[in-house]
């Protein structure tokens, strides 16, 4: 039995819409083979996978979080809805990647602002290291799930929920009015009860 191996260079992927629930072709030299979605991102990973993980690690500079990242970007491919349609699947990697990337930023952004907060508690009032963890674990999920909600209403909600204030404080802090107050709250909630 002759079984043919994937060539080692980069394959052509060229967008394929002819009513066929294929997203893209692989290519080579003797013809086209057609993949179905479910291997979409198996192509990508296997010609791409070292590439990307090379280019995190120019723009990390650590290799450890380099290779989680590259994974998590394949990881959003997989639950992703839909496959891709691909003329350029480097630069749509690469789309993808800075997402996972701002991601990562911003949730070290969170922690390093929570232990900051934290140094500055006296030592008999901080959290044990438990409580840290669960405490930060809790404000990341909460960060993704407030994400893509307006700065002000994600400031409204935090300011309700973290601080307690009443509409009216937070009105006040925020220079808005309490109508306004309470459809940034009602918005905030819904983000919240339909994620759940």
């Amino acid at each position: 039995m002759n079984h043919r191996s994937w060539p080692i260079a980069e394959p052509r992927l060229r967008p394929y819409n002819a009513n066929n629930s294929c997203s893209l072709k692989h290519a080579d030299a003797d013809g086209v083979i057609t993949l179905p979605p479910s291997n979409t991102v198996e192509v990508l990973y296997n010609d791409h996978h070292h590439w990307l993980t090379g280019w995190l690690r120019r723009k990390l500079g650590c290799p450890e979080s380099a290779a989680d990242l590259a994974q998590d970007t394949f990881i959003r491919l997989l639950s992703a809805r839909e496959a891709p349609t691909l003329n350029e699947p480097r630069a749509f990697l690469v789309t993808v990647a800075k997402r996972v990337l701002f991601n990562f930023y911003r949730r070290q952004d969170l922690e390093r602002a929570y232990l900051d907060a934290l140094a500055q508690m006296p030592q008999h009032v901080a959290p044990s290291e438990e409580d840290r963890a669960i405490i930060l674990q809790t404000l990341l999920e909460l960060d993704q799930l407030l994400d893509g909600l307006p700065v002000q209403v994600k400031r409204a909600f935090l300011l309700a929920q973290l601080d307690g204030l009443t509409y009216a404080q937070i009105g006040a802090q925020l220079g808005i009015s309490i109508a306004t107050v309470k459809r940034h709250l009602t918005k905030a909630a819904l983000r919240c009860y339909f994620a759940l």
